[in-house]
């Protein structure tokens, strides 16, 4: 028996999960790396329509965008921010903590 390839099957879990596959995605932002980020964002693109139909949503070249979430693909913030877009995400800022009362204000 042959086993399917763990990109098809993160791509499974994301579609069935995708609350799942948000905690995966805000974790590498935490403490992840960016090829991890690029990897899991590939992977949750074939899980909610395939890197096709994210490519048309994102008004992007399908080669380009198989080249920008590869694990050595840098993409810009406008690229970054389509993709997610097509995804039915968009990126955040949050603090990390509540913000420390500076020393000299006591």
């Amino acid at each position: 028996m042959r086993s399917r390839p763990h990109d098809d099957a993160m791509a499974e879990l994301y579609r069935n999960d995708p609350a799942f596959a948000l905690e995966v995605v805000n974790g590498i932002l935490e403490d992840g790396d960016q090829a991890e980020l690029l990897i899991v964002l590939r992977q949750m693109a074939e899980a909610f329509g395939g890197v096709q139909a994210v490519a048309e949503q994102a008004h992007l070249n399908p080669t380009q965008l198989y080249r920008t979430l590869s694990p050595k693909g840098n993409p810009a913030l406008n690229s970054l921010r389509a993709i997610l877009k097509a995804m039915g995400l968009r990126l955040a800022v949050q603090p990390l903590a509540a913000p420390a009362v500076p020393a000299h204000a006591t």
